[in-house]
């Protein structure tokens, strides 16, 4: 992936999409580390203007665009039918994929760049951080929604975008695999974090096995649930629509509903080098439960919401064990800014499963509320 030319874009690429009207302006937009992302504003022939947002992916990391896009459209077309029955509004509830004028999902310029677009949601903001305990909440239901509308989805069918994403097995043994391999000669140093994943390998199990075992059933999964991929809709302070849908897979929810725990109700930040800053907000933990669990509205098996506290702390020992494995392998995944901040980002996250492995049983008691 190069620079943008932007004008180049405004002649080639823009126009190359289904945009109602006369393109009139085209801004860099948002702050995601992925995609390459800008809103185009266009100008309607009866007056007023219709915006959209137009995104180059990044094929280092989506290396199979046509089925990343497969994925959207087809999850997309599923919500926006679930939208239309409940009464809702599903051009403002779900992305809507714009096709090239050709009627392609995506667009490959000159250069071998892919390239989609969407509806731009308008009176709708995302936010970077939890300002308020309320935020952490509405995205709780947000993604409990979001997961409650997909159930009766056939996750099977879903493209995995990245492979083995949250298989945590293969995760312990990719770091078993960088520990023995030390190519960085950084092992010696780092022993006492190398055993605590190691005394945790049985927990890797827990999860796969269940899916494996069909205890729980296999869903479509999110896999980014940050706070950033839910609009809150400007007027009601509500969650709206689910974005940024590149990581769909078949998965579990326990996945999703983890991944929030482990960075939302987290004291700390994620790279906080003074680790008695790091812990599990049970105030938070339980708040986002409630929440999660409202928007599931009663599309969770007992066994899943049971393992919830699973789900959080596996989700939390998986990242931490992806940030010391890029440590032993160099730093080559994680950009890094400055020496051994994988190895910082390891031991904040080791630090937050030991907290919730010594607060256990109190969030097993405040999971059992929702049960």
């Amino acid at each position: 992936m190069g620079s943008i030319n932007t004008d180049e874009i405004c002649a080639g690429v823009a126009g190359s999409f289904a945009l109602e009207g006369e393109l009139t302006e085209l801004i860099s937009y948002g702050s995601g580390h992925i995609n390459d992302t800008l809103c185009a504003t266009c100008r309607l022939p009866g007056g007023g203007t219709k915006r959209y947002i137009l995104q180059r992916m990044n094929d280092d990391i989506f290396r199979n665009p046509a089925e990343l896009m497969e994925n959207v459209i087809n999850v997309t077309a599923f919500l926006r039918k679930k939208i239309l029955a409940a009464g809702g509004d599903p051009e403002r509830e779900t992305l809507n994929v714009v096709k090239t004028r050709d009627g392609r999902n995506f667009l490959t310029d000159e250069n071998g760049d892919f390239w989609r677009a969407y509806v731009f949601i308008e009176d709708a903001t995302s936010f970077d951080q939890v300002e308020k305990p309320e935020d952490f909440y509405n995205s709780a239901v947000a993604f409990g929604n979001f997961q409650r509308l997909l159930s009766d989805y056939p996750a099977e069918t879903l493209h995995e975008t990245i492979k083995n994403f949250h298989n945590t097995v293969s995760r312990f043994e990719d770091f078993k695999k960088a520990v023995a391999q030390d190519v960085a000669g950084r092992a010696k140093e780092v022993q006492e974090e190398i055993r605590f994943v190691l005394d945790r390998e049985a927990d890797c199990h827990v999860i796969c096995d269940a899916l494996e075992k069909k205890e729980i059933p296999l869903r479509v999964t999110h896999n980014d649930t940050k706070l950033n991929n839910i609009l809150i809709d400007n007027r009601t302070g509500k969650g709206l629509c689910v974005i940024d849908l590149d990581t769909v897979m078949p998965g579990s929810a326990l996945y999703d509903y983890g991944d929030s725990i482990r960075f939302g109700a987290n004291t700390g930040a994620e790279d906080e080098k003074n680790l008695e800053l790091v812990s599990c907000d049970l105030e938070l933990f339980e708040l986002y439960t409630k929440g999660y669990t409202e928007g599931c509205a009663g599309s969770l098996t007992e066994r899943e919401i049971r393992l919830m506290p699973m789900g959080a702390k596996l989700m939390t020992l998986e990242c931490g064990m992806r940030f010391l494995t890029d440590h032993l392998q160099n730093d080559v995944y994680f950009k890094i800014h400055r020496e051994n901040h994988n190895l910082d980002r390891a031991r904040t996250q080791f630090k937050l499963v030991a907290d919730m492995e010594e607060k256990w049983e109190r969030m097993n008691e405040i999971v059992e509320k929702y049960a």
